[in-house]
């Protein structure tokens, strides 16, 4: 037991231990990478998203001193690859390179998915934006949007356009379209957007939105004719084209594709912070915006919070857009 004398001179001690505590080094974090990063696209080989993450994968890794390792997990209207992302450990070796369709389109248009993209994903950077080109077969008798959008209002109902499924982000620009335009077109839709510009290119079909990227070799070969690009500005690879916004007299239509880097949820910061400086400079460097837009898009960089903030407006546009056209993929 303390006697008297160390009853009374115990308390002085505390403040000597609490400022000893005080003094001691903080834990310095675990470096990392110090393996290599998987990064999960949802998409098949090929895909532009895919694409554009190889792209960003190989010069990424060089800065991190790791390999950046590419994981295709596609199929299932990307949500088993979402899924992968969303219950990954956070700890920053497993990222996502994911589009509009997987963070917007489809909660959109699925009321139940197995993750949720505010709570189950951090925003690391976006790294593109897409538009999409209404094109139509030669022989269509449109000459412009303008003519088109006449032509339609004079016959609603009388005019198909094809897509690359119920859903996507080529369904939902031309229903965005109708939509703003006042017009009635009927919607066949195709397993994927090759086969919709095949059957375009055979005549089958008069009218499409496809991606830049897809079109413009059947653009620049004369099988099809583009009439409108669905970004707010012309695009340096078609600058005679007119936006649909001017082409249709609609001003304000934007429609985009895009995609980014994301982490699952709980993510250290500090690793956050880093993937996205890196990605952003990565993007703003020359050659890689080059390749960006010799693959028929346009770089845009944006951090975590700037990132996180475009994706919930393109949620709200593009579940607008499906609730008025009755688009359910449930």
């Amino acid at each position: 037991m303390l006697g008297r004398r160390g009853i009374l001179a115990a308390p002085l001690l505390l403040p000597t231990l609490t400022r000893a505590q005080a003094q001691a080094p903080a834990q310095a974090p675990a470096p990392w990478p110090v393996r290599p990063v998987r990064v999960v696209v949802p998409f098949p080989p090929g895909q532009a998203t895919d694409i554009m993450a190889r792209l960003v994968a190989e010069q990424l890794g060089q800065r991190l001193g790791q390999p950046c390792v590419i994981d295709n997990r596609s199929g299932g209207a990307s949500v088993p690859g979402m899924e992968l992302i969303a219950k990954a450990p956070p700890d920053g070796y497993t990222l996502g390179m994911a589009s509009s369709g997987p963070l917007s389109i489809n909660p959109a248009v699925m009321s139940r998915l197995p993750y949720d993209v505010e709570r189950d994903f951090a925003p690391v950077a976006l790294v593109f934006t897409t538009p999409l080109i209404a094109v139509v077969h030669p022989a269509a008798g449109f000459g412009s949007l303008a003519e088109l959008v006449a032509k339609a209002k004079a016959a609603p109902g009388q005019y198909d356009y094809a897509s690359g499924g119920p859903g996507s982000s080529l369904h939902l620009a031309a229903e965005a379209f109708c939509q703003q335009a006042g017009i009635q077109l009927n919607h066949i839709p195709y397993r994927g957007s090759a086969p919709a510009m095949t059957d375009l290119i055979a005549g089958n079909v008069k009218l499409m939105f496809d991606s830049l990227a897809a079109a413009l070799p059947h653009i620049q070969g004369g099988r099809v004719k583009a009439l409108g690009v669905t970004s707010a500005a012309r695009m340096p690879q078609l600058p005679e084209l007119p936006t649909v916004a001017e082409a249709a007299d609609l001003p304000g239509f934007e429609i985009l594709g895009w995609a980014g880097l994301i982490a699952p949820a709980g993510t250290p910061a500090p690793i956050v912070d880093r993937l996205a400086a890196e990605t952003l400079a990565l993007v703003r460097s020359a050659p890689i915006t080059a390749r960006i837009i010799e693959l028929g898009a346009t770089p845009a960089p944006l951090g975590p919070a700037e990132f996180g903030g475009y994706i919930r407006s393109e949620l709200i546009k593009l579940r607008a857009i499906a609730q008025a056209a009755d688009v359910r993929l449930d």
